[in-house]
């Protein structure tokens, strides 16, 4: 009888939900324990894999689940959700499951354990954190000596501490940092829609947005969202084969296999994993056997639907000397950016790293410096290095003076740097116009939408105020100049192209 109101249970929330979130949260979950307690109603006590799952299903679908059954039932039903006992055998067997059972189990993806993981608790505040750590990205493990031929010549840092480089075999295997999780992720606007695809990929791989394509500017958090994904994971299943790298340890790798004839292990070791972590991928440019032996991998993750999460410094479409096949199943799944953080976002950031450092610093410093740190969350820790270290040095309290006194120096470079007339200048010389027609009253769409897109830069990255602005494009009015920035900012968020371009011009100024 219960497994029977539970099936008709799921098949109406299969009509009612998207066929994307049934899939990945409904689907997969073991039938509910029905028990009938007469005039009183029912209980459906439904036993949960791991906490994530839990947390999400609690706050998402329970009052939806209960709705249903109780329709269904024709009386009350309430939802008691609880986790499913730990097997603590290694590599037992699964039980045989009815095949009621097993139909709702057909989905269940890739790579994940029906039982709930010891680090359950660390997924639960996946979803119960909103932004209380650091947003930074990793220190990359330095590369391996690639051989000539593929390998770029770029110099990288040493491993930091809390690296890759020195966690426990089992994290180092997986070449994860740890200490970049979801609940060490400052959310905010700039990285909304990138973190929440990230969540659905943690919560169900192989399904939802495969491949996942993140892409941003340096220093952004890109770094520290796919990390974030891998522990997750492994959090949920300790068993499942996750790996990270940077795309130069790939080329370091296909380089070495490819002088050595051993392009079966490079296969087996790629080729075999349940998610596939991978940075940068816009180093593959003009690498055609890499680029052969990735498509490779590309193709055989996801005929066995083990997920790939993949990050670049520009969209798909944007990336130069790489194979259009490769470009296209770039772009298949889900293309994401994670933007410059917004100025709450800032602050954000800049009080929870201080806490972190344990001096907590006052919401009018970090504001001061949110206001004059705009570029990325790795400059943001810079100049809350600075000023910690020159609050401990000097022995005086963090104020405003102080946070001035101490990033002067990045202040009159700021100031010297970017001008409005700078920006009439670079902007000019990116779409081909010339600087007069900054200032003129030529309104062709060839000429307006530069001038539109300065004014935009020139509110962003200036202390300037409109009617200032206005004077130094030609003495136009402040509402002018307003309209400007409300129509480039609105579009910026719909706009791809004109996302990637103003990311290029903002980089450039502040470069």
């Amino acid at each position: 009888m219960s497994l029977d109101l539970w099936q008709r249970g799921c098949e109406r929330l299969a009509t009612e939900l998207p066929e994307q979130q049934f899939a990945t949260w409904i689907r997969p979950l073991p039938p509910a324990d029905i028990t009938d307690d007469g005039d009183a109603g029912a209980v459906a006590c439904l036993r949960v894999p791991n906490r994530f799952k839990l947390d999400w299903i609690r706050s998402q679908y329970s009052a939806r689940i209960e709705n249903v059954l109780s329709d269904l039932a024709g009386k009350p039903v309430r939802l008691e959700l609880s986790l499913a006992p730990r097997d603590t055998g290694m590599a037992t067997a699964a039980p045989a499951r009815p095949a009621a059972s097993r139909a709702l189990h057909m989905h269940t993806p890739l790579g994940r354990s029906t039982q709930p993981a010891s680090a359950g608790d660390v997924l639960a505040r996946t979803l119960a954190a909103r932004g209380v750590g650091p947003g930074s990205s990793p220190a990359r493990p330095p590369d391996a000596s690639a051989p000539a031929g593929e390998r770029p010549d770029i110099a990288r840092p040493a491993a930091a501490p809390g690296s890759a480089a020195t966690l426990p075999p089992a994290a180092n295997r997986h070449r994860l940092n740890t200490a970049l999780t979801f609940d060490t992720l400052v959310a905010g606007r700039a990285n909304q829609m990138a973190r929440t695809a990230a969540l659905h990929v943690a919560g169900a791989p192989g399904q939802m947005y495969n491949p996942l394509f993140i892409y941003g500017g340096v220093g952004l958090g890109k770094t520290h969202l796919i990390h974030a994904v891998g522990n997750a994971l492994l959090a949920d299943n300790p068993n499942a084969k996750v790996l990270y790298l940077h795309a130069e340890q790939f080329i370091s790798d296909v380089v070495k296999n490819y002088q050595r004839k051993t392009f079966d292990e490079l296969k087996a070791k790629y080729h075999s994993l349940d998610l596939l972590l991978i940075d940068d991928v816009q180093f593959f440019a003009g690498k055609e056997r890499t680029q052969e032996e990735f498509f490779n991998a590309f193709e055989a993750l996801l005929a066995k639907r083990a997920h790939i999460i993949m990050t670049s410094d520009t969209y798909p479409k944007g990336l130069v000397d790489i194979d259009e096949r490769l470009t296209s199943r770039f772009d298949a799944g889900l293309t994401v950016a994670i933007e410059p953080p917004e100025l709450e976002m800032r602050v954000a950031i800049l009080l929870a790293k201080a806490r972190a450092e344990g001096a907590p610093m006052p919401e009018d410093v970090a504001f001061f410096v949110a206001k004059n740190v705009r570029a990325n969350v790795r400059e943001l820790e810079g100049a809350l290095r600075k000023v910690l270290a020159y609050a401990k040095f000097s022995h005086k309290e963090i104020t405003i003076a102080l946070a001035r006194e101490a990033l002067k120096d990045l202040l009159s470079i700021q100031n010297r740097q970017i001008s409005v007339e700078n920006i009439q200048k670079t902007v000019a010389d990116f779409y081909k116009i010339k600087v007069a027609d900054m200032y003129s009253k030529k309104r062709p769409a060839s000429i307006a939408r530069p001038r539109q897109i300065a004014m935009y830069l020139a509110k962003e990255l200036t202390q300037k105020s409109l009617p200032e602005i206005g004077e130094l494009f030609g003495g136009r009015d402040h509402t002018t100049v307003l309209h400007a920035v409300r129509k480039i900012g609105g579009e910026r968020h719909k706009n791809t192209e004109l996302n990637q371009q103003l990311h290029v011009l903002e980089q450039t100024l502040k470069g």
